[in-house]
């Protein structure tokens, strides 16, 4: 599971088996996880955080989804 981008805390990463979904991002902070779609941002799925922690790392997925969206077509080969 290739980490992206280590940020605040916040570990950003995708699972390596997940080329057939479309381009997201995942994240985890201690026992806290969500799932964000890279293209349009939006939140997939998410497990512990707070509804004010969602709306700040959806921002954080927004500021660096160039990187995500690169990282990703260089590791899929998209």
């Amino acid at each position: 599971m290739p980490t992206v981008l280590l940020l605040l805390g916040f570990r950003f990463f995708f699972y390596s088996n997940e080329g057939s979904e479309p381009p997201h991002i995942h994240i985890e902070h201690g026992e806290k996880v969500a799932k964000y779609w890279i293209t349009p941002v939006a939140l997939a799925s998410s497990e512990g955080f707070r509804s004010h922690e969602l709306r700040k790392l959806g921002l954080m997925v927004i500021e660096h989804r160039v990187l995500f969206l690169e990282k990703w077509n260089e590791y899929f080969g998209c």
